[in-house]
Order: structure tokens, then sequence, then C-alpha cells
């Protein structure tokens, strides 16, 4: 495999290899193409001049009693061998074969030609080398078109065969097709060159919002640690809608790091300003208990100070609880109901020995109560609402978990019969440090915590009194 510490060409070279690289290509193949079809072309016009002249030199051929008369002009010899480098070589025999008449020697035509030339007298061509032992002038070998055909004269009785061969080189075909393709394929590839300078400059263009982009991203991460929880949004109007998804992405992942450095600066804020006040109390109880000669007093310092640490550790426990009900949890399908209910399970022995009548109910029997939820935080929640009701509805109060459906929510409802909540504090009890009672062991952030994992689940938690007295807290998903 390869490695993923290997260098990879950039955007920009990988855009014009895929766009250049197909367009050399179709060039290379088109003048091949082109090439092929032109010699064929040649080919063609050599064939039908060929067939003409043939014809023409047959016509010059007159049969006379059982000779035959041969007109070729001079004039006409040097018409046909007037262009040196395009030079007609023609051969007149009969019988077939036997030399009478021409400028060169001219090879037999093949079995299948000859074959033809018994069953029709129209000219058939062919092709064959000619070296420098068949050319009078010596030459090197090359490779002819020759057309062929012949006629028959004499007598009925005497019946003789003459034939007439005329001969092309082919060097002409291809010295044509390469002209043709030149004249054809320079225009293309100056074309080729102007349109790979036009997609040079489209790609560089098109890539200039990816530019802009790496230079917004590199401002942020430029900023120091004080402004890390103010990370700006990546704007970017104009520019290209894929790119507008990119920049979209990269807020998104933008605005998670900033709640996450929100939350986290938040969670040291609150740990230091409520352990700061428990903390200087213990280390005053501690200061007093050692100078304290009275056994007794001493002994009452100390109650303090074991007091004091159950405080700041229930503190911290709940602070942990807040910070995670902060943090990204998956979320799965559930039964409400269910975990409702394992919830009582685990919390009854604990109630009952605080004095409390505590009980569950669900108000539809055993059917499911389906929701998208994290079982552990909503655990946590529930497992707060009992704990302050049984710590302030006090010995004797009858607590009642609860879960039903509420129109299209799923509601989970801890109520006791206490004392209650006056109705201007309702509204405020899920507010962070927010106390109405000074029993110890409180903190301030159970509903807090509640409310925060709530609108993690999409929904919101909610103090109702309960007539004639008591309160009813309410987790609508």
């Amino acid at each position: 495999m390869p490695s993923s510490n290997t260098p990879q060409l950039s955007l920009k070279r990988q855009l014009l290899l895929w766009l250049l690289l197909p367009q050399l290509l179709l060039w290379l193949v088109g003048g091949t193409l082109a090439f092929r079809i032109a010699l064929s072309y040649a080919e063609k016009g050599i064939d039908q001049s060929l067939t003409q002249s043939v014809r023409s030199l047959a016509r010059q051929v007159k049969p006379v009693g059982s000779g035959l008369l041969i007109d070729f002009p001079k004039a006409a010899q040097a018409i046909i061998e007037e262009d040196p480098e395009d030079k007609v070589s023609y051969m007149v025999s009969s019988p077939p074969g036997q030399f009478i008449l021409g400028n060169a020697k001219l090879p037999e035509p093949p079995a299948s030609v000859l074959q033809g030339l018994l069953q029709k007298n129209d000219p058939l061509l062919y092709q064959a080398m000619i070296g420098s032992e068949e050319s009078k002038e010596g030459s090197a070998a090359r490779e002819l078109r020759i057309a062929v055909l012949e006629l028959q004269f004499g007598e009925v009785s005497a019946p003789q065969r003459i034939r007439v061969q005329v001969a092309k080189s082919l060097a002409v075909r291809e010295r044509i097709a390469r002209e043709l393709v030149f004249d054809m394929l320079v225009p293309l590839l100056l074309l080729g060159a102007v349109l790979g300078a036009l997609v040079y400059a489209g790609i560089a263009r098109g890539l200039q919002p990816l530019a802009r982009l790496q230079d917004q991203l590199q401002a942020q991460s430029g900023r120091d640690s004080a402004n890390a929880t103010a990370l700006a949004p990546i704007a970017l109007q104009q520019a290209p809608q894929e790119v507008h998804q990119l920049a979209g992405a990269v807020n998104q992942l933008l605005g998670a790091v900033q709640r996450s450095l929100s939350q986290e600066k938040r969670f040291v804020n609150d740990a230091a300003h409520q352990l700061r006040t428990p903390l200087a109390g213990l280390q005053t109880q501690l200061d007093l208990a050692l100078s304290e000669p009275d056994p007794q007093a001493l002994q009452e310092r100390l109650q303090k100070v074991s007091a004091g640490v159950q405080r700041s550790g229930h503190l911290v426990h709940q602070l942990l609880q807040l910070a995670r009900s902060e943090a990204d949890v998956p979320m799965q399908a559930l039964d409400a109901a269910q975990l409702a209910r394992s919830i009582a399970q685990d919390a009854a022995p604990a109630a009952i020995a605080a004095g409390v009548d505590f009980g569950f109910e669900h108000e539809e029997g055993d059917a499911p109560l389906m929701i998208q939820g994290n079982a552990l935080l909503l655990r946590e929640a529930i497992t707060n609402l009992i704990d302050n009701a049984v710590r302030y509805a006090g010995r004797g109060a009858t607590i009642t978990l609860r879960a039903r459906r509420a129109g299209a929510q799923v509601c989970l409802e801890v109520e006791d019969n206490g004392s209650g909540l006056p109705p201007e504090e309702l509204s405020k009890v899920f507010e962070r440090f927010y106390r109405l009672s000074e029993t110890p062991g409180g903190a301030g952030l159970g509903l807090a915590i509640v409310q925060e994992i709530a609108h993690r689940h999409g929904g919101q938690a909610r103090a109702v009194a309960v007539v004639p007295h008591g309160l009813r807290v309410e987790i609508l998903l």
C-alpha cells in the first residue's frame, strides 16, 4: 500500500492533467486517423489516374491483321513521364509478360488478378515491389500501384492477347497524405495550445476561492488563545456552489469548536467560582482546628470540615455531570418508559430509607414510549430530580416518577407533595447555582443539569406547582 506521507499532486496539476492529457491523446489519435484517411483518398486518386492512363494507352494499341500497330507518339510519352518525382512506368507486352514497349519492366500480376483479367476486359489494380533488378534506372526498391488491362486480338482461329500495364510509385501517396495531415493538424495544434492556455487560466481563476478560503483559515489559526472562542465564520459570497458547501462544512466545524471551547471555559469558570468559597471555608476550619485546645470544640470543627468536604465532593460531582451533559453524545432509539421503570427500581431503596413513599406510574401500562435519546444522560437527569425531591420534600412525603405521552412528546416527570415553590420562583430554578434553600449538600446545579440534558434531546424541562402543595418537574422529549 502507498505510504500516507507520499506527497500528492496539487489540485491545479491534477485538473491540468485530466483536461490536457485527454486533448493530447485525442490529437494524436486524430492525427493517426487523419493520416490513414488521407492515404485512402490519395490512393483513390492514384487508382483513378492509373485506370484512365491504362485505358488511354490501350486505345493506342490497334490490331492489324495478325499484328499490332502501336500509335504512341513522343508527345504522349513526354506527358506521362514529365514529372520526375511522380514518374509513371508503363509496359506493353504480348503475349502477356513478353516486353514490347515501355519504360520499365513491371512485375507480373498475382494469380487472383490474372483470374479476373480472363473474366472481364476492365482494368484491375494491384501493388508490387520493383527493385534495381527490374528497374532500368537501377533505382532502389520501391512500392508501386499498378493498373493492368488485357485485350484480345488476332484471327479467331489463332487468338492472341496483349497486356497493358501502367504503374505509379506509392511514395507520392504518402507525400500527399503527409501534406494533408500537416495542413490539418498544425492549425489544430495551435488551437490546442490556445485552448490549453485558456484551460490553465480558467483553472487558476476557479481555484481562487480556495486560496481565499485558505487565507481566512490561516487568519483564524493565527488568533491567540484569548480570542479562540470568537471564531468568525468563513464568508465567501462570490464563489462556486461547491466552495460554498465546503465553506459551510468548515463553518459547522468552527461552530462546533467554538461551542466546545465555550463550554470548557464556562466549566472552568463555574468550577473555579464554586470551589473557591468551600475550599476557603475548609482552610479556615482546619486552621481553627489546629489551634483549638478544647477536644469538644475540636470535634465540632472537624465535623464542619467533614460537612464541607461532602458538599465540595457533591459540587464536583455535579460539575462533572454538567460538563458531560454539554458534550456531544450519540443518540439511539430507546424506550423511555422502560428506562424510567429501571431508574425507579434503583432509587427505591434510598428513598424508602429516607422515609419517603416512592412509586412509579406508567399511564399506558406496558406500552413502549420510544424516543431518540441517550440513556446515561436521561438517567442522570431523572436521578437528580428524585434526589432533589427526597432532599427538599422531607420525610413522610410522597414522590412519584411518572412516564406518559403528552401529545407528540414523551413526558418523564417527578412529582412530590412537599412544600413546593413560590410561583415567582418556578422559572428561576433551572438557573445555574440558584438555590432557594440553605439545606446542606446543595449546589444549585441539579435542575440546571436537567434542563441542559433536556435541551440536548431537543426538548425542555419545566417546573409546575401542584395543588394544594407540592412540585412537579417535567422533562418533555
